[in-house]
This record gives structure tokens, sequence and C-alpha cells, in this order.
């Protein structure tokens, strides 16, 4: 089986990530993989890194390289564009946001559609794509070491409007704490303490993911996917986006240090259960088999 990947991302963001994690699973698989994304970008020059077979992306590209691989894999909004126009392959689009779908003809195009999780599957069937076309497909993270608590860490996407940096810093503010903005959450999550996860929009949240396997406990917000990886007091607290709540969930936890370690041992549990790259790795084979074949 031969995969030709697209995705257009500047940034290295969860996306990305999760392309990589696919890309080296589906080597172990002895699955073929080529990755079209932008040169000289993050994701271009990990890929190069790691060895991977990895060209910049183009239309003419595209085609040239479709001729060689059974199935496109388009990984963003932008690669799904590109993918709609390269005919001759089964298309499938992964779906990580949890936007309203825009263009119908657009979201017509695809073959079939991997849902990070069961609320963007909602919202693709909402924008009039068929159940039937739809897979849901959960991130998989690596099983980080459990973490030495120091600092209180949030996602660096700070100049994201879709992430609630403010208002985490506000409830911070309120909590009495510092709040350290990560740009490098995988080895930052080594001394945490707390993951302050607040965002108005999120289609799974892969970075929760990530600190829930090193045992860190995570405070995210109550919106999109959260809720399907995220049991309250269980193995994560849920908030609304209020501030007082916020706080409130920070100083709780950082209290009752027994409470925390509880909740962080089931988080790691969960993704040990669930959330695993192999177990993602496994049933996006699963999906490129039911296209395929």
């Amino acid at each position: 089986m031969r995969i030709l990947h697209l995705d257009a991302g500047k940034e290295m963001r969860g996306g990305q990530h999760q392309v990589l994690r696919l890309i080296a699973g589906l080597a172990a698989a002895g699955v073929e993989s080529t990755l079209l994304a932008c040169p000289d970008e993050p994701l271009y020059v990990a890929a190069r890194k790691a060895g991977w077979c990895v060209e910049p992306i183009g239309f003419t590209r595209a085609v040239m390289l479709s001729r060689r691989n059974d199935l496109i894999h388009a990984h963003d909004s932008h690669s799904h564009n590109l993918g709609a126009v390269v005919r001759g392959k089964p298309l499938v689009v992964a779906r990580r946001v949890s936007f309203p779908v825009g263009s119908k003809w657009k979201y017509s195009t695809a073959t079939h559609y991997i849902a990070v999780s069961e609320f963007v599957k909602s919202v693709l069937m909402e924008g009039g794509v068929p159940e039937d076309k739809i897979s849901v497909v959960y991130d998989g993270v690596p099983v980080l070491d459990v973490a030495t608590p120091s600092r209180i860490i949030a996602p660096g996407n700070v100049h994201d409007p879709q992430k609630g940096a403010g208002l985490a810093m506000e409830a911070a503010k309120l909590a009495g704490v510092t709040l350290h903005f990560s740009a490098d959450l995988e080895n930052d999550l080594r001394h945490a303490s707390l993951l302050v996860y607040v965002t108005y929009s999120e289609g799974l949240g892969s970075g929760a993911l990530l600190a829930m396997s090193a045992a860190v406990p995570v405070i995210a917000s109550n919106i999109g996917g959260l809720a399907e990886i995220i049991q309250s007091d269980q193995n994560g607290v849920l908030v609304e986006n209020r501030p007082e709540e916020i706080a409130a969930a920070i100083r709780r936890l950082l209290d009752n240090p027994e409470i925390a370690r509880t909740i962080g041992r089931t988080a790691r549990q969960t993704v040990i259960d669930k959330f695993t790259v192999d177990q993602m790795v496994r049933r996006t084979i699963e999906v490129y088999r039911q296209v395929l074949y």
C-alpha cells in the first residue's frame, strides 16, 4: 500500500505532529508514504530530518505522485482543496477542526473522511456529509514519562483567537499563580504540575492527551471533542470558559495534591487504553483498506 500525504500547514501544531506519528507508524506496518509539505516549514524540515520521503507541495507534483500511489490523504483544509482537484485516486480527508462545513462542493469531493472525534463527525454530518463516509479515528500520542511537577503550563498558541490564552492568564491571576506558555509541549510537560487547556473551539485536543500521558492533570474547556477524552473529576477537570471557574479548578488541584495525583494516574491510563499512536495507526490503516478494497 502506498499513500500520498498532503499537508500545507506552516506551523508545527497538533495536526502536523499527528502526520509525523502516522507516517512513522505506517512505515513500521509496511505501508509506504510520500509527504508533500511546504518547503522549509517545520513539518517539511522535521520529516526530512526523520528520513521520510518529503517533497514540496504543489499541484503538478501532486498529480505526478498520485499516479505512483494508491490513495491520497489530505491532512488540512488547504491540502483538501488540492486533493479535490487531483483526479484518479481515492481521496481521504482528515478533519480535525470543529468549524461548520463551508463549501458543499468541496466536501462532496472526498471518498472518505477521518474525523478526529465524534463531535467533529457530527459537524460533518450537519454539513451534509453522509455518515457512511465518515470514520472516527482519535489522535494518538506517545506515552511520556511521568512528570516531575514544578510549573503550571498552557499551550503556546497565544496568537490564535480560537484559543483562550487571555482567559487562561486572567484565571491564573485570580488563582494567584504564574502560567507558563509552552512552545514545546512534549518537552515542557516533563516538569508540569498542571496543564491549563482553555479554548473556544476544539476538535479533540492532542495537547491535552499528551499531558494526560505524562500523568499531568488537565483543566480543560468543556468544548467540542474534549468531553470525549476527559471525564470531569476522574481523569481531568472540565470547566466552562469563565475565569472564576478556571481559577477555582486550578486552586483545588494545587491545594489537594492527592486528588491531583489520582486524576493524573487515571488520565495516563486513559491514554494507554485508548489514545496511543499504535491505535491511531491501526485505525487509519483500517480506513485505507475500507476505501481501497
